[in-house]
């Protein structure tokens, strides 16, 4: 198992490419399977939640080469309906392959998700939306087996909570089945418009993409295309917190100031300088003051859940007192005991963080929890004085491809260990 050790206390000067999103690149895998047609999705980070999608598709009948950061996919027919346990319980995003599965073949047996342990995160809201398009399902042995007696009907559906992954879901579900699919309350994210882009140019009839009522047109068959990942939003917001936390001068190459455009305005109230340009931002951080926020994370275009942590990694050293609201998962806080570890001065009260900013943290040992949360832990260890160590970073490596080294290109001191 890997851990990471961190000199603390340099600044971060340079250029940090942004590689392509991990959020955005799962789904838009999965939706190979809606074609029997040929698939090539450009700017992969080949990332570990990404290798276990390919183990997944590869069982289901897909042919995958990697080139590249390019994957070419080719679901010419799919052999198998059934996604183990063994990989499902890697990474909740594989459970989607269950809407191709029935709007393709309309059978499959599919594995209850795992991931990262960060809220219950219910499949009640799936399930639903299978009843509501006439497929029948039962649940035997850890598995969803769902049956389709009918063509799946188009419907209209309310999320009683904003959600990506039931987004997602109800795109791929509803964009082959008969009629007209209205989806009220729907994500907004840009992982969500992207798929539904990918979608749209494979042939399906999709509107209303980033607001909050989605219409889609079910159609017969789906094709092939070629399409570009987006870049990862949440990657470049950690590097972004990760310099105002250390001071210095980085840019983040390829990347979208929009879709940060909040997280960038909460920077800025920090200390932080913010420069834009078409493709690229400048952050740079040339005195010690960091002045407290106070956060609430919500639904795009509120503040990412994804960034919670790596926010108050940086608050841990701020000027005051800050406070941070979690209103997506009930249970994203676990980071906060690893920070106490490093001296944090942080008190929980059911979903709200207090932070009262110290003027310094101190290198520990410290176990990375989840995958944000070992972002976090970095960026206390390169703001912090000594050494830090942080065990169990395979869930870094997750959805951050080479941080390590790119942070060590703009000066950061860190060394991956095996023990």
């Amino acid at each position: 198992m890997d851990s990471l050790i961190i000199n603390g206390g340099k600044k971060l000067i340079g250029n940090i490419p942004i590689s392509g999103s991990k959020n955005a690149c799962l789904p838009m895998m999965i939706a190979s399977l809606m074609t029997d047609e040929k698939m090539t999705l450009n700017n992969i980070a080949m990332l570990s939640d990404v290798k276990t999608l390919i183990s997944i598709l590869k069982s289901l009948g897909t042919n995958i080469e990697h080139k590249k950061n390019n994957l070419y996919l080719h679901t010419k027919e799919i052999i198998n309906h059934k996604a183990s346990y063994e990989l499902v319980k890697k990474m909740r995003a594989s459970f989607w392959v269950l809407a191709p599965l029935l709007a393709k073949k309309g059978y499959a047996e599919v594995s209850l998700p795992g991931g990262c342990a960060i809220g219950t995160r219910p499949i009640d809201i799936y399930l639903k939306m299978l009843k509501g398009m006439n497929i029948n399902y039962s649940i035997n042995n850890g598995y969803i087996v769902a049956k389709t007696e009918s063509p799946i009907k188009g419907i209209n559906f309310k999320l009683e909570k904003k959600s990506v992954g039931c987004t997602h879901f109800f795109l791929m579900l509803a964009c082959l089945a008969n009629g007209t699919s209205k989806l009220s309350n729907a994500a907004c994210e840009p992982e969500v418009v992207q798929l539904g882009m990918l979608l749209n140019k494979m042939g399906a009839k999709i509107k209303g993409l980033g607001s909050k009522k989605i219409i889609i047109e079910g159609v017969k068959k789906l094709n092939g295309t070629n399409e570009t990942v987006p870049s990862d939003r949440i990657e470049a917001g950690t590097f972004a917190i990760a310099v105002s936390a250390t001071g210095g001068k980085i840019k983040l190459e390829n990347t979208n100031y929009e879709e940060n455009k909040l997280l960038f305005s909460i920077l800025e109230k920090t200390g932080s300088i913010i420069n834009k340009s078409k493709n690229s931002i400048t952050i740079q951080k040339t005195n010690d003051d960091i002045y407290p926020v106070n956060i609430k994370t919500g639904p795009y275009p509120g503040f990412p859940t994804d960034l919670q942590a790596q926010i108050m990694a940086l608050m841990t050293i701020s000027n005051g007192k800050s406070e941070i609201k979690e209103n997506i998962f009930e249970n994203r806080f676990m980071h906060v005991q690893e920070l106490v570890r490093m001296g944090a001065n942080i008190k929980l009260d059911k979903d709200k963080a207090f932070i009262k900013g110290v003027k310094k943290i101190n290198g520990a040992n410290v176990m990375a929890t989840d995958l944000r949360a070992s972002a976090s832990l970095i960026i206390a260890g390169l703001a912090a004085t000594g050494k830090t160590t942080i065990s169990r970073i395979y869930h870094l490596d997750r959805g951050f491809y080479n941080l390590e080294s790119k942070l060590n290109n703009c000066g950061a001191s860190i060394k991956r260990i095996s023990e």
